[in-house]
């Protein structure tokens, strides 16, 4: 599992150059030792609002544990042609398989408030533990169906539809009908700023 978990090592490069232990990580993003010490080992492919906690705990973007070269200028992508993906399991409780692949479309964009991704979403419906973080997200279908559920709202989207909300609000999305591609743009507040490269 580790050659599809890349954000583990990042998180603990920066924890490490924050001179952060991992039990306080652990205490103030709320999260498990146990998680977090999977997470960063390559054990676990996380979902997206643990690492929202982790990165606010970190004072770091999102993005962060996605760049690798980073660029004041423009970032370009052309003909559908994406950098590697980096995998979500889509549920906090099931981190063994990856059921969304994010494709960063701001990687490496040094000064960035936004995370855009190409987001292929394998998940199918069924019962979800609903999840929330700081932040709001848009999220605009390429390809399929999505169902999102919101609070105690279902909403489906098919392919040129989109949704705009809050992401303290209890949610999840998942694939409706076979796989889907959507394009999402999350932002999350910075609470401090980084002071690394």
């Amino acid at each position: 599992m580790k050659e599809k978990n890349s954000i583990g090592a990042k998180i603990k490069e920066i924890r490490k150059l924050k001179n952060m232990t991992i039990e306080e990580l652990s205490n103030k993003s709320e999260l498990s030792l146990d998680l977090i010490r999977n997470i960063e080992n390559g054990e676990s492919i996380p979902s997206l609002s643990p690492l929202t906690k982790i990165s606010k705990t970190l004072g770091v973007r999102l993005g962060t544990f996605l760049d690798d070269d980073l660029q004041n200028g423009p970032i370009v992508s052309k003909d559908g042609v994406f950098k590697k993906a980096v995998h979500f399991s889509g549920e906090e409780g099931k981190t063994t398989s990856s059921a969304l692949d994010f494709y960063s479309l701001g990687s490496g964009k040094s000064d960035r408030n936004m995370e855009p991704f190409v987001i292929d979403v394998y998940i199918e419906k069924g019962d979800f533990e609903l999840s929330s973080h700081e932040g709001e997200e848009f999220i605009f279908v390429l390809e399929g169906s999505i169902e999102i559920k919101y609070g105690k709202d279902t909403y489906i989207l098919n392919e040129k539809d989109s949704i705009y909300y809050d992401s303290i609000v209890p949610h999840h999305l998942h694939s409706y009908n076979g796989k889907s591609k959507i394009l999402a743009v999350l932002y999350s507040p910075l609470v401090e700023q980084e002071n690394f490269n």
